[in-house]
C-alpha cells in the first residue's frame, strides 16, 4: 500500500503493487508471496479489479453494493459485488461504451450509450433491447418524473426517448452546432446541456422551453490564464437546487449560482487539459475536479487547494463512493485505481478494516527509501576526500549533489574524524544539562556566542521597559527570545569578528558605551565563575559616573572617528608598500606588439599624454584647455558662468582651411584689380 501526503492530507493507494495471473495454482502463488516482498505486502481489496487493456468509465450503484465498469479490448462491462469483494458478472458488448447509467438501485436496469449510435438496455438477466439515435451520442441523462432519456451529441438537437411509451418524442432544438455533456437537477428537474461554443443552455422539461443561457467561455478567461482555442464545455454537474459546476476543455472549473450569470469562482488546473469529471463533497464543502493527469480537491467557497492526487496513468473517469472517503478511477491501464482519503470520510462498511489499518500505519510510520541514503554536495565530498567516486555506482547524481549509501557515509566520516562521536556525545550531554538548568531560577545569563551583542540587546530591552512611551509604541519581539535567531547565539560560526575590515568599516567608532559594556561583561563572567547569586556594581565606577561620562561621548566622537580613519589609512599604506616591494622584485619582461597590415607605427607618446590628461581632474583639464585657447569662460549679466568650447581640428581640416583662406585672398586681389581698372578715367583722342 502506497502512501502519499500533500498539505498534511494522507492518501492511501490500495491498487498499487503487482497482480498475480488467474491461472496460477495456489502453491505457486504462495511461493511467489514468500519470494517477492511487494506481492506479500500488497492489498487486494476487490479480486480481479481490472480490465484486459483499458477502463473507460466507472460508476457505483445507488445502493452502494455494486461497482460497474466498462472497458476494452474486447468491449465489455464488469460488475463487482462489494459484499463478496469479487466479480459478480462480466458481459461482452458489440462496440465500445461512451457512457452508461443505472436506472435502478442495483444492476437490474442499465442503459449503455455506444460509439456507433446504438443505445443498449440490459436487465438483471442480460441483454434486453437495442435501438439507435440519428447522430453520434456523447452523453445522456435520465429524467425520473417523466421517464425520459435525454441524449446529446454531434447535433444541435437533444433527442428524447420515453421509456414508458417506448418511443421517441419531439427533440429540443438548441442554438449550438453540437452538444458535449448534459445533466438534470435532482431537486427541481432543470435540464442543462453544455455546447461546443462554450455555452450552457438550461431547459424546463415541463414546458420544453429554454429558460436561460450562460456564456462560460467568456467567463473562463482570466488575467492569468492563457487560452489558445475557444473553450468548450467538457463537464457539467449540479449540486442542490442552486449550485452548478462547469468544466471547460482548457482546464478551468467555473462555479455558478443559478440566480446569476456571473461565476462565483473560477479554478484553473494549470495543465490546459479538458476537465473529465466534477464531483461535490458536501461534508467538507469540497469540489473534486479531474483532468487526464490530476485530481484536485479544493474548497468551493475560497478556491484554496485542499489536496491533490496524481495517478501513475492517465485518467478517463473518476467516481466518488457515496458517504465515504474512497475514490475509484478508470485509467489508461488494465488496473482500476482505488484510493482512500481518511479526511474525506470513513471507509465503506464492506471494507471497514481500512480505518484500523490506516490508524496503525500512522502510529508506526515506515521508513522510506531515502532513509538508507545520505544526500551530500560536492563540497561535502571534498571534505570527506571522496571526489574520485563521482561517476561511480557509489554516488547517484541528484539536483545539486549526490545520494550515497548511509553506511558508507558513516564509515568514511568515522575515518576522517574518529573523535566526531565523542564530540557529538559531549554536545548532547551539555545540551541536556543546560535544559535542566533552564528550569531553575537564574539571574541574567549570557549565551556563549556573541555575548556582547546579547548584553546590548538586554540593555536596550531594559531601556524600553523603563521608558514612558512604551505604551504608545507597539512592542517588537526580542531577538534573544525568538527561535528564528536562536542559532546565532549557539553556533560559533555566527560569532561576530570585530577585528575584521568589514566590521571596522561599518562600525568605525568604539564608543565609551561599548567599553562600559565590555567591563560589565567581564564582571558578569567573574560572577559566573564564583557562582554569585547577586549582581554587584563595578568597583571604582558608581552609577553617577556613568551619567557624567555619557556627556563626554559626544566630545570624543570626532576624535575616535579620526583615530579609526588614521589606522585604516596606515594599514592601506602598509599594504601599498608591500605591493610595491613585490612589484620591484618581479623582473619585467619586454612586451612585443604586432601592427596590423596597412597601419603606420606611431609613438607611444601621444597615448601616454592622453592617458595622463584623462587621469587629471576636470578642473585641471579645463585650465589646460583654456591655456591652449580651446576653452573660454565668461561671466553673464545675471551672475552665471558661460563656457565656450572650441573643437580640436585635425591636420587635414587645417590644410583645407588654409587652402580656402588663400583662395579667398586671391579672389579678393583679383576683384580689387578689376575694380581699379573700371574706375580709371578714359582719355579722349584729339579731333583732327
Amino acid at each position: 500500500m502506497q502512501v502519499s501526503s500533500l498539505n498534511e492530507v494522507k492518501i492511501y493507494s490500495l491498487s498499487c503493487g503487482k497482480s498475480l495471473p488467474e491461472w496460477l495454482s495456489d502453491r505457486k502463488k504462495r511461493a511467489l508471496q514468500k519470494k517477492d516482498v511487494d506481492i506479500r505486502r500488497r492489498i487486494e481489496l476487490i479480486q480481479d479489479f481490472e480490465m484486459p487493456t483499458v477502463c473507460t468509465t466507472i460508476k457505483v450503484s445507488k445502493d452502494g453494493q455494486y461497482i460497474l465498469a466498462t472497458g476494452t479490448y474486447k468491449p465489455r462491462v464488469r460488475c463487482y459485488d462489494t459484499y463478496q469483494l469479487s466479480l459478480k458478472f462480466e458481459r461482452c458488448l458489440d462496440s465500445e461504451v461512451v457512457t452508461f447509467e443505472t436506472l435502478s438501485d442495483d444492476y437490474s436496469k442499465i442503459v449503455f450509450l455506444h460509439n456507433d449510435r446504438y443505445i443498449e438496455f440490459h436487465s438483471q438477466s442480460g441483454f434486453y433491447y437495442k435501438t439507435r439515435i440519428p447522430k453520434f451520442g456523447r452523453d445522456f441523462s435520465y429524467h425520473y418524473p417523466s421517464c425520459d432519456l435525454y441524449f446529446v451529441g454531434a447535433s444541435s438537437e437533444v433527442y428524447r426517448l420515453n421509456l414508458e411509451q417506448g418511443r421517441y418524442l419531439n427533440p429540443l432544438q438548441t442554438d449550438a452546432a453540437e452538444n458535449n455533456v448534459c445533466d438534470i437537477n435532482s431537486v427541481h428537474g432543470l435540464f442543462a446541456t453544455g455546447t461546443i461554443e462554450g455555452r450552457v443552455e438550461c431547459w424546463d422539461p415541463r414546458t420544453r422551453g429554454r429558460v436561460g443561457v450562460l456564456d462560460c467561455a467568456l467567463s473562463s478567461v482570466t488575467a492569468d490564464s492563457e487560452i489558445n482555442s475557444l473553450p468548450t464545455i467538457s463537464a457539467l454537474k449540479f449540486n442542490g437546487a442552486l449550485t452548478m459546476a462547469v468544466g471547460t476543455s482548457t482546464g478551468q472549473v467555473l462555479l455558478y449560482d443559478l440566480r446569476s450569470d456571473k461565476p462565483l469562482l473560477v479554478k484553473d488546473h494549470q495543465y490546459g487539459l479538458p476537465i473529465k469529471s466534477v464531483h461535490f463533497q458536501d461534508s467538507l464543502d469540497l469540489i473534486l475536479s479531474a483532468d487526464s493527469r490530476i485530481i484536485k480537491m479544493w474548497n468551493k467557497n475560497s478556491g484554496k487547494i485542499f489536496t491533490s492526487l496524481e495517478p501513475e496513468h492517465d485518467l478517463n473517469d473518476v467516481c466518488l463512493y457515496p458517504n465515504s472517503g474512497m475514490l475509484l478511477t478508470a485509467n489508461e491501464a488494465p488496473k482500476m485505481g482505488i484510493y482512500y482519503v481518511p479526511v474525506l470520510g470513513p471507509a465503506p462498511r464492506w471494507c471497514s478494516f481500512l480505518d484500523n489499518l490506516t490508524e496503525e500505519l500512522e502510529e508506526n510510520p515506515e521508513s522510506t527509501v531515502y532513509d538508507d541514503y545520505k544526500f551530500v554536495t560536492k563540497k561535502d565530498l571534498e571534505n570527506l576526500g571522496l571526489t574520485h567516486l563521482i561517476g561511480s555506482p557509489f554516488l547517484r547524481a541528484y539536483m545539486h549533489g549526490f545520494f550515497m549509501d548511509i553506511r558508507l557515509y558513516h564509515k568514511v566520516k568515522l575515518m576522517v574524524n574518529p573523535f566526531a562521536y565523542e564530540e557529538y556525545r559531549k554536545d548532547k550531554i551539555r545540551q541536556k544539562i543546560e535544559e535542566t538548568r533552564a528550569q531553575r531560577v537564574q539571574l541574567k545569563k549570557l549565551p556563549k556566542v556573541n555575548k556582547e551583542l546579547a548584553l546590548k540587546l538586554i540593555e536596550e530591552e531594559e531601556e524600553k521597559q523603563k521608558s514612558t512611551w512604551k505604551k504608545k509604541v507597539k512592542s517588537l519581539p526580542n531577538i534573544l527570545t525568538d527561535d528564528r535567531f536562536k542559532v546565532m547565539f549557539e553556533n560559533p560560526d555566527f560569532q561576530v569578528d570585530e577585528e575584521s575590515e568589514e566590521f571596522r568599516l561599518l562600525n568605525p567608532l568604539v564608543s565609551k558605551i561599548s567599553e562600559k559594556r565590555k567591563k560589565k561583561l567581564r564582571l558578569l563572567e567573574q560572577q559566573e565563575l564564583h557562582g554569585k547569586e547577586e549582581e554587584e556594581e563595578p568597583e571604582g565606577k558608581p552609577s553617577d559616573a556613568e551619567s557624567s561620562e555619557s556627556s563626554d561621548d559626544e566630545k570624543d566622537w570626532v576624535a575616535e572617528v579620526r583615530k579609526q580613519r588614521r589606522l585604516l589609512q596606515q594599514e592601506e599604506k602598509v599594504k601599498r608598500q608591500e605591493q610595491l616591494r613585490e612589484d620591484q622584485q618581479t623582473v619585467l619582461k619586454p612586451q612585443f606588439y604586432e601592427i596590423k597590415a596597412g597601419e603606420e607605427f606611431r609613438s607611444f607618446k601621444d597615448s601616454a599624454t592622453k592617458q595622463k590628461l584623462m587621469n587629471k581632474t576636470l578642473e585641471d583639464r579645463l585650465k589646460l584647455e583654456a591655456k591652449n585657447g580651446t576653452l573660454s569662460v565668461s561671466d553673464t549679466t545675471v551672475g552665471s558662468k558661460q563656457l565656450t568650447f572650441t573643437l580640436k581640428k585635425s591636420e587635414q581640416q587645417k590644410k583645407q582651411q588654409e587652402a580656402e583662406k588663400l583662395h579667398r585672398q586671391e579672389r579678393k586681389a583679383v576683384r580689387r584689380s578689376a575694380g581699379h581698372l573700371r574706375s580709371r578715367p578714359r582719355q579722349r583722342r584729339p579731333f583732327h
